[in-house]
């Protein structure tokens, strides 16, 4: 069951809206969760939509249908600034900062990665930053020479989630294997996250065995994503998560359009057909799973 129109601050003017790009629309709200969860990943910061929505217009559309907190992610000196001042502005929100995989190589040509990694961590020292991330490997958009900077990058993001007693959130596109190595030589971060997992059973069993959290994004909603599918199924229930990444990845029957931390419940609700779950149950694990991994966010 939907409602007839997205919410409020998500709804494009009537001009806009005869815009014939009608994938720039923001998609109906779904009905709510009967546990609150919280959006594990989300890019307040990021605009897709035909308009801009302040982070509390975006906070209050997710609490009104069951999203009650939400990971604030940067991936790179400016969104981490933003991050910063996001927590700070709206108490529903915990941060997480770094330098993106695909963004490490352009500062190093600059010569300026070490000054932003220094920067990053002087930001992770904030008390509502909770996390390193998102950090990792990208081999589908980074090459050659590109993926050294990637590396070096990626482990110092370790260095410092260590030593800071921060989660570790992972952007691991096209390099499962490489991920788990440098995890594997570096030594892992307490609590590691594969945001928007995109694995398979294998690397399921392997975050099984690690104790690493795999977090769910709207692509296990997509009919071409059994391998998604598959690794919920096997996955340690206490260590699987959900975001959005909005907005981007917007969960089925809406795929293509803007994403936000209020279309939760539509994976959520795909996430209960793959396990099982009664869905008041599994918003309560996943409550608690984020929490665990993250901290509380009184």
């Amino acid at each position: 069951m939907c409602n007839s129109l997205a919410p409020a601050p998500y709804r494009a003017s009537a001009d806009a809206a005869e815009e014939k790009d009608s994938r720039r629309q923001y998609p109906p709200a779904p009905e709510p969760l009967p546990v609150a969860v919280m959006d594990n990943h989300t890019h307040l910061d990021f605009r897709h939509g035909l308009i801009e929505v302040s982070v509390k217009d975006a906070m209050d559309s997710a609490e009104a249908v069951g999203v009650q907190g939400a990971v604030q992610v940067g991936c790179d000196l400016e969104s981490s600034r933003f991050t910063v001042q996001a927590v700070d502005a709206d108490s529903r929100l915990l941060g997480a900062v770094a330098i993106h995989p695909n963004d490490a190589p352009e500062y190093a040509a600059r010569g300026e990665l070490e000054s932003a990694l220094a920067e990053i961590e002087e930001l992770a020292r904030h008390p509502r930053i909770r996390a390193i991330g998102e950090t990792g490997l990208d081999f589908f958009r980074t090459h050659g020479d590109g993926l050294a900077h990637q590396r070096y990058s990626f482990r110092r993001h370790i260095d410092i989630a260590k030593r800071l007693g921060l989660t570790l959130q992972i952007h691991d596109r096209d390099a499962h294997d490489d991920v788990v190595q440098v995890l594997r030589e570096e030594g892992a971060p307490e609590r590691v996250v594969f945001h928007c997992f995109s694995g398979d059973e294998e690397l399921a069993r392997i975050c099984n065995r690690n104790g690493w959290y795999m977090s769910f994004a709207g692509t296990m909603t997509f009919k071409n994503a059994g391998n998604l599918r598959a690794a919920l199924a096997i996955a340690e229930p206490s260590r699987i998560l959900v975001e959005t990444d909005s907005p981007f990845l917007t969960p089925h029957p809406h795929r293509g359009k803007p994403n936000a931390s209020y279309m939760v419940p539509y994976t959520v609700r795909s996430m209960a057909d793959v396990t099982g779950d009664d869905l008041s149950e599994l918003c309560s694990r996943l409550a608690e799973n984020t929490l665990t991994a993250y901290g509380s966010w009184a």
